[in-house]
């Protein structure tokens, strides 16, 4: 039976010559694989709907094992994030990092509102560092992690200069900071950030514009926390990290 879906490439593996096995991040159905047959053909119809990042409409074959893409409609194919290599650095993450913390046919629509803002914010010129932590933040989640945000992690207390603690899960106020030693110390503006990216609704996102050393400190803290946390070691976070890095040289 066919079944119409809107979704987004998030994966993509070559089978043979001229397939493509293609994983779906959809609103309907939650991550689901679609074999893409002769897709890999220049004249293919599915050639431009089975590529990583478009956002579409997929006419799909479903059945008990791995379905079949019959046909597609483009609605965005991210052009500006394929054009540029920084960007599709950034996107690939955001991709892998969807597709490792997601399981199959699980449908969950407020998560596929967040992906496709966020790689529509992207590919619009917003700042990918920004998005980028953001959706770390907000995918700690569908992580099963819930840093404490709202209150001292020890004595909750609500009011002081918080810091942030990897082995309390999350801030710390001046008062408890020595029950850490290793304590991560945050800027007022990096505690305010943290806090907003974790709980805003990124649909009300507007022209964020963050200094360079306090994007450094949400870096450091979040990194630091999915290291500790998450038990996730994917590819495209270490080779994002080393553009950053070739960036900083340009």
């Amino acid at each position: 039976m066919l079944q119409k879906c809107e979704g987004i490439v998030i994966r993509t593996t070559d089978y043979g010559e001229t397939n493509k096995i293609i994983t779906l991040y959809t609103r309907e159905w939650g991550k689901v694989g679609f074999m893409a047959r002769g897709a890999k053909k220049p004249n293919s119809r599915l050639s431009a709907i089975s590529q990583l990042f478009t956002h579409g409409y997929f006419l799909v074959q479903k059945g008990t094992g791995l379905g079949g893409l019959q046909q597609g409609e483009v609605i965005s194919s991210m052009r500006s994030i394929g054009e540029n290599i920084f960007l599709t650095a950034y996107a690939s993450y955001i991709a892998e990092l969807t597709d490792k913390c997601t399981e199959e046919k699980k449908p969950n629509p407020f998560h596929f509102e967040l992906l496709y803002q966020t790689l529509h914010y992207m590919n619009e010129g917003y700042d990918a560092d920004i998005l980028v932590n953001i959706y770390e933040m907000k995918m700690l989640n569908v992580l099963g992690l819930y840093p404490i945000l709202n209150q001292c992690s020890v004595c909750g207390s609500t009011d002081g200069h918080f810091s942030f603690s990897i082995r309390e899960g999350g801030f710390i106020c001046h008062r408890c900071v020595d029950k850490d030693r290793y304590h991560i110390k945050l800027s007022q503006a990096a505690v305010k950030l943290l806090r907003l990216f974790y709980y805003f609704d990124l649909s009300r996102l507007g022209n964020i514009s963050v200094k360079d050393e306090t994007k450094a400190e949400l870096k450091k803290v979040i990194s630091v926390y999915y290291d500790e946390y998450s038990g996730l070691h994917l590819k495209t976070k270490k080779f994002l990290d080393s553009m950053g890095q070739f960036r900083n040289l340009l």
